[in-house]
């Protein structure tokens, strides 16, 4: 892997584009094992610059100087509460703007590198609903109230930022309420913008900022916050997904650079890429264990110097994640959670007055009905609930899609109002001969065989499709970031209410665009609910598979198509 040059799959692109899609994702998927998505490093360092310069310093320049601070002398405001409530502000700025998480080529968006506001701000993109029973709200196109409402937004978010603090020391509790009001009533409207803002975690944060005018109760509920998102995402590991996400990232890290630590994540490359013992441990040991039991001795250690051993795993925990690069690359949103370790629990331990039994017995109540409320429903009904909500991040286990073009009808899409192309065309701006944008996409379907929803969406794309070998198959996270400018691994986000949406302007024939999509896998079931939607059509049919058959498959299926329990159909099998 070169500075300025990706590394690229050792294929003739002419002869390899011709080769069957299993065989491609057998040689796509090996060579993701020691090389990931072969980024340049110069993609990194790009990274690693805005993570530095535009996120953290301008916001502690900006979070210090507006409060009385001077930003060169952090041990003045390291533990001030009101830097950290303005740390929440300036991340929910760069998420609303589309620079922070889900930004640049890890996350599909090529040129232009950013989605976000220029997605949003302009009327006629796609705007999706997330209830149709609310008032107000029809259509899927973006209009000028919508655009109104979302530059609204950033001006409310904005706005705190350069308030002055109250007698207590803290932001006056107003100051966000147009922020909490725009955000829900832009989330009524469009789902993507509230998503975007990670309005699951930051709205709540937002809303304990206006209520409690306590600085106790309000540092409590902010530590229960913080907890329940830990707790959630650990929760949301155990079952038979999360391992087979910890390979593949590990593959994809920049800074592990000796190819035989990649390999041993896997069990006999390459023969068998199935995630190894070293990666069970890494996945349930580093991962489960870690989420699970490091915040609760977080949230109830009396002790300093355990406090502090526990904040310091937790900043190691997400600089790990940070040293991954994910694709939805999460980047910021793990430096706030490493620094809220250290401000919440160090800065304001429970000896001190700030522990869970020292606030108030009511609000106590209420902050964790609401907090536990939709990561329970998320997990009994996945379909109800976005993953986000379902505090399920990093699990594996999450709802996703493969689009399957007919030859030439992925140029559909650009008749499709939006500010940026199809990716292999992006590629293709950026410098990219043709056939090796069409790899390098390819990479990106590879990544998702590696996964175990994976298998199962190529298993159905073989059973539906036999000119398959000849479409253009494409991951759908990176269409949808190309189609409403956001993705953050959310299947919900690429459903069949996009694609109707996405219909309405492309106008696919019958067979053109087939679309296999599957749900998260509730809590207490075993396997995984699955549509296969024409774009002309609708939904054609819907069925089951076992996890169990999907997870101990090959990514490139060599015993053919997993097991499939259709539950009903309405039509014949597809293909154009």
């Amino acid at each position: 892997m070169g500075f300025t040059k990706p590394s690229l799959p050792p294929v003739d692109p002419e002869t390899f584009l011709r080769k069957p899609l299993m065989e491609r994702m057998k040689v796509l998927s090996l060579h993701w094992v020691e090389n990931g998505f072969g980024t340049p490093r110069m993609v990194h360092v790009v990274y690693i610059v805005k993570l530095v310069v535009l996120y953290a310093f301008g916001g502690i320049l900006i979070a210090t100087t507006t409060s009385d601070l001077s930003p060169w002398h952090p041990d003045r405001w390291w533990d001030q509460p009101i830097v950290y409530q303005k740390a929440i502000l300036w991340t929910v700025l760069l998420e609303t703007l589309g620079i922070a998480g889900s930004w640049g080529p890890l996350a599909g968006k090529f040129k232009p590198m950013t989605g976000g506001i220029l997605f949003w701000a302009r009327p006629g993109t796609i705007r999706l609903r997330p209830w149709r029973r609310v008032p107000v709200t029809a259509g899927d196109a973006r209009t000028r109230v919508d655009v109104v409402l979302y530059l609204a937004l950033l001006v409310a978010v904005a706005a705190p930022l350069f308030s002055s603090a109250d007698d207590r020391g803290l932001l006056h509790r107003g100051a966000v309420v147009p922020a909490i009001v725009l955000l829900v009533l832009n989330g009524l409207r469009d789902k993507t913008v509230f998503l975007a803002a990670r309005g699951e975690q930051y709205l709540p944060a937002l809303v304990f900022f206006a209520v409690f005018s306590s600085p106790v109760d309000l540092i409590v509920a902010l530590k229960l916050l913080i907890v329940a998102v830990w707790v959630g995402a650990g929760f949301s590991k155990f079952g038979k997904h999360f391992a087979n996400v910890v390979p593949p990232m590990v593959s994809n890290s920049p800074g592990v650079v000796l190819k035989w630590i990649k390999r041993a994540h896997y069990r006999d490359f390459p023969r068998d890429i199935r995630p190894s013992r070293v990666a069970d441990l890494m996945a349930h040991i580093g991962g489960t264990t870690v989420e699970i039991l490091v915040p609760l001795v977080l949230l109830f250690s009396t002790n300093r110097q355990v406090t502090i051993a526990a904040v310091a795993v937790m900043v190691v925990f997400h600089l790990f994640i940070i040293s991954t690069f994910p694709l939805a690359v999460p980047l910021e949103w793990n430096v706030l959670f490493g620094y809220a370790a250290i401000i919440l629990f160090a800065g304001f331990p429970a000896q001190d007055g700030y522990g869970v039994g020292d606030m108030s017995t009511g609000w106590l109540i209420a902050v964790l009905a609401g907090l536990l409320f939709f990561p329970v429903l998320g997990n009994l009904r996945p379909d109800l609930v976005s993953f986000l909500p379902s505090m399920r991040q990093y699990s594996g286990n999450w709802a996703s899609a493969l689009w399957a073009f007919a030859p030439g009808a992925e140029q559909k899409l650009d008749r499709v109002v939006r500010p940026s192309a199809n990716q292999v065309d992006q590629l293709v701006a950026f410098g990219y001969e043709q056939k090796w944008a069409d790899v390098t996409m390819q990479q990106v379907i590879a990544w998702r065989t590696m996964h175990s929803q994976g298998r199962g969406l190529f298993s159905l794309l073989l059973r539906h499709l036999p000119d398959i070998d000849t479409r253009d198959v494409r991951e759908a996270e990176f269409v949808c970031n190309s189609l409403i400018g956001f993705n953050f691994g959310d299947g919900h986000l690429h459903d069949e209410s996009m694609i109707a949406a996405v219909q309405r302007q492309a106008q696919f024939e019958p067979g053109e665009l087939i679309v296999v999509w599957v749900e998260s896998q509730p809590v207490h079931k075993d396997h995984q609910a699955y549509k296969v939607i024409d774009a002309a059509l609708g939904v054609i049919e819907r069925g089951t598979w076992k996890v169990a058959d999907a997870v101990n498959e090959q990514p490139w299926l060599p015993n053919g198509p997993i097991p499939l329990n259709v539950t009903w159909s309405a039509s014949p099998r597809v293909s154009a």
